[in-house]
């Protein structure tokens, strides 16, 4: 069930103690650690569930060993973020991993992303132009609401519109990080 919830200040608290445990279970095998997806977002509607990117150098055994050890589980059908149109189609681009806390912990997602491919690029540019426009907030967390009002019990429905409004989004986004010469800031973890 997709059940939206108004923004809540703990979000970024959570995130800070659960990407500092990641980033002492990780160490160096992290690049970074970001807060990403909509909990990362001041104001912002969303799922009760913490998004964190990891960013690393690739996807090796290491990696999910470390995570393992940390309580964490693959999920093993995901292994891909969703292509948008018109962008670099190949595969490699948009690999990831994905893992969830094992038993009753705080609900997290955690991407696991190569560093430099257009996926790991894609949640912290989309996370800070949402950051830098809260109207554009605010319109993307209304479609989310309505999403999950008519199809809270159709993750399929809910995902296959909201993908493209993401990319939609992601347009003035690439404009915007082109016109200010968008970087990545450091992390919190």
């Amino acid at each position: 069930m997709i059940q939206i919830d108004p923004y809540q200040p703990t979000w970024y608290a959570d995130f800070l103690r659960l990407g500092q445990a990641l980033r002492q279970a990780l160490g160096d095998l992290a690049l970074r650690i970001d807060h990403i997806g909509s909990t990362s977002v001041p104001g912002l509607v969303a799922k009760d569930r913490i998004d964190i990117q990891i960013t690393v150098e690739s996807l090796m055994p290491a990696v999910e060993s470390a995570l393992n050890q940390a309580g964490y589980v693959r999920v093993e059908q995901i292994t891909q973020d969703h292509l948008p149109l018109g962008a670099n189609e190949d595969i490699r681009e948009w690999t990831k991993w994905v893992f969830k806390p094992a038993g009753e912990s705080r609900p997290a997602t955690v991407h696991v992303r190569v560093t430099g491919r257009a996926n790991q690029r894609y949640a912290i540019l989309f996370r800070d132009y949402l950051r830098a426009f809260p109207a554009t907030a605010a319109a993307y967390g209304q479609t989310k609401a309505a999403l999950a009002k008519y199809h809270a019990d159709d993750a399929e429905a809910y995902y296959e519109v909201k993908d493209p409004v993401c990319d939609i989004i992601m347009g003035g986004a690439e404009f915007w990080a082109a016109t200010v010469h968008w970087q990545p800031a450091p992390t919190d973890a």
